[in-house]
């Protein structure tokens, strides 16, 4: 492709911006390719390392619509701008409170984590406890009393291995859910 085949097809993509931007652009990749035949290419290799058509015109057009957003935001003007200067005791406060209430939230539930593992803690050490206990009372005579704290540690050693799971499945789904709200923070959303 050509130079002038290259213009002409550009300033066709761009048939929608305002003429004057049309012809700063088409001047600017002008000058680009003769720069690149200067330094030794040939016109259709400067032309095809300058880019593909479609992609520069979209690359354009974005750039353009850019500006004209940015000059249709309007600053906040007289009673805009007071409203949220005399709204700021509310906002800022309900802001304050519901990042408070989130926070209780999230400090509630890892210590309904914490007293989980506390229970389980607690099981292991009652069950460990009641089983060695029960031997003397066993070995004492007292058989009765000996099977009843060896069976009672027993049932309390199985509660702990069926807690053990749920306080993990806890532990990591807070984790987990601990790692999103992270994700959310630190990404800005």
């Amino acid at each position: 492709m050509t130079k002038l085949q290259f213009c002409l097809s550009l300033r066709e993509q761009l048939r929608g911006l305002p003429a004057q931007e049309i012809e700063e652009r088409l001047h600017f990749y002008s000058e680009m390719i003769e720069d690149r035949v200067e330094e030794g290419l040939s016109e259709e290799e400067a032309v095809a390392a300058v880019g593909k058509i479609e992609e520069i015109a979209a690359q354009i057009q974005g750039e353009a619509l850019g500006e004209k957003s940015l000059k249709e935001k309007k600053p906040l003007k007289g009673w805009a701008l007071w409203g949220v200067v005399l709204g700021a005791p509310l906002w800022v406060s309900l802001g304050i409170a519901a990042i408070a209430v989130i926070l209780s939230i999230y400090i509630s539930l890892w210590a309904i984590v914490i007293s989980l593992w506390a229970v389980f803690a607690s099981l292991i050490a009652g069950g460990f406890c009641g089983m060695v206990m029960g031997i003397p009372f066993f070995l004492g005579g007292n058989l009765f009393l000996g099977l009843a704290m060896l069976g009672a540690g027993m049932v309390c050693m199985g509660l702990a291995v069926f807690l053990y799971f749920g306080c993990m499945g806890a532990a990591k789904g807070l984790l987990y859910l601990t790692k999103k709200f992270g994700l959310i923070f630190k990404r800005g959303e």
